[in-house]
């Protein structure tokens, strides 16, 4: 018995001891746990940080791509491909001799003002080629009289424009755009505009004087290249006072002026930024002039192609929806690319209607 007392004593005295390493295990098993729980949750968020980040620009890409405005405010109808020049950097190249019949592009025509277009571009290839011009009058005449679309336009090279068609349809106009890239005819003739004794920059005069007679407001298109980038137009520009004055950067878009399917190799036409910014620099004093370079240009515009489908150049060449014609307008626009937000920064809404520019005729 008294050699149990010690023992017993121990325990006693042991007792408070064993409750405390007891706590104490306890408290740091919980902080062993607590600590690997955070370190975890720590590792994860480093881990999927970089994934958020990708699925964020993912969604924001789908977004762009499958939540575009189903209002087409301002489209650019490539009825034809021909033309009857060989602009060396031309992205629009007659790969197909197609054309709509007249009843169904103004069937689209038709779709397109219900669906909320505003404004029609008509272009090419050369739209005046086609029937020697009728055909485009035609669309011109139903956009505005039948449509009462606010503005219709045309882009052209000029060369095929005959002062009869201004007295036949030149009321249904709003604004004619002709391309001219330079001042010099030997330029032109380089860069693909020239068509035997015909003078590119003559004719531009003329288009001009015809223009102001038959209340069409005037718009030059200018694509600046290897060529023409150290050209000086500030003279000629301000003598014929165009209402807008369009300087684009040259495009490269493969499987039309690049790449081994493309009718066109625009590799030489092209420079760079700086040399492209040193252009506009040189004619800022030109109020009238608007930029476009590619960023801007590349996936701001509503393009329809000779079976009116929406082309998207997004990844660098034009992909086709299905046509408007077949699908609709809400589905076929869904695959358009279209910016819109580049849209409206690049001023691509302006006064387009010719009651409203309140030009001095």
């Amino acid at each position: 018995m008294w050699v149990l007392m010690p023992v017993a004593l121990a325990g006693k005295l042991l007792s408070p001891l064993r409750q405390l390493l007891s706590s104490l295990w306890r408290i740091l098993v919980c902080l062993f746990f607590w600590l690997r729980l955070t370190f975890w949750w720590a590792g994860t968020e480093r881990r999927q940080e970089p994934r958020s980040k990708e699925q964020d620009k993912n969604k924001e890409e789908e977004e762009d791509a499958f939540c575009l405005p189903t209002t087409p405010t301002s489209v650019n109808y490539h009825f034809t491909r021909q033309c009857n020049y060989k602009c060396g950097f031309c992205f629009h190249t007659a790969k197909t001799s197609f054309v709509l019949p007249l009843q169904e592009a103004m069937r689209g025509l038709t779709m397109l003002k219900e669906a909320g277009m505003e404004k029609i571009n008509f272009s090419g290839g050369e739209p005046f080629l086609h029937d020697r011009g009728e055909y485009l009058g035609k669309l011109v005449k139903f956009c505005k009289e039948e449509l009462r679309l606010p503005s219709v336009s045309i882009v052209s090279n000029g060369s095929l424009i005959r002062e009869r068609w201004f007295k036949n349809y030149g009321e249904y106009l709003d604004i004619l755009a002709i391309s001219c890239d330079s001042f010099d005819e030997q330029v032109n003739v380089l860069i693909g505009r020239g068509q035997g004794k015909k003078n590119h920059v003559e004719n531009l005069q003329k288009l001009r004087t015809w223009c102001k007679n038959y209340r069409v407001a005037f718009k030059i298109n200018s694509v600046i290249n290897r060529f023409n980038v150290e050209e000086d137009m500030n003279e000629q520009i301000k003598v014929l006072n165009p209402i807008r004055w369009k300087v684009f950067q040259c495009l490269i878009i493969e499987g039309e002026n690049s790449g081994e399917d493309a009718l066109r190799e625009a590799e030489r036409f092209v420079i760079s930024d700086e040399e492209f910014e040193r252009f506009l620099d040189r004619h800022k004093e030109i109020s009238c002039l608007v930029p476009e370079s590619n960023q801007k240009m590349k996936d701001s515009y509503l393009i329809l192609d000779e079976y009116m489908r929406f082309l998207n150049c997004r990844n660098g060449r034009k992909d086709p929806s299905k046509s408007i014609l077949d699908v609709g307008i809400e589905e076929a626009i869904k695959f358009s690319g279209f910016d819109e937000k580049m849209f409206q920064k690049r001023g691509g809404k302006y006064v387009w209607s010719k009651g409203d520019l309140k030009l001095d005729w």
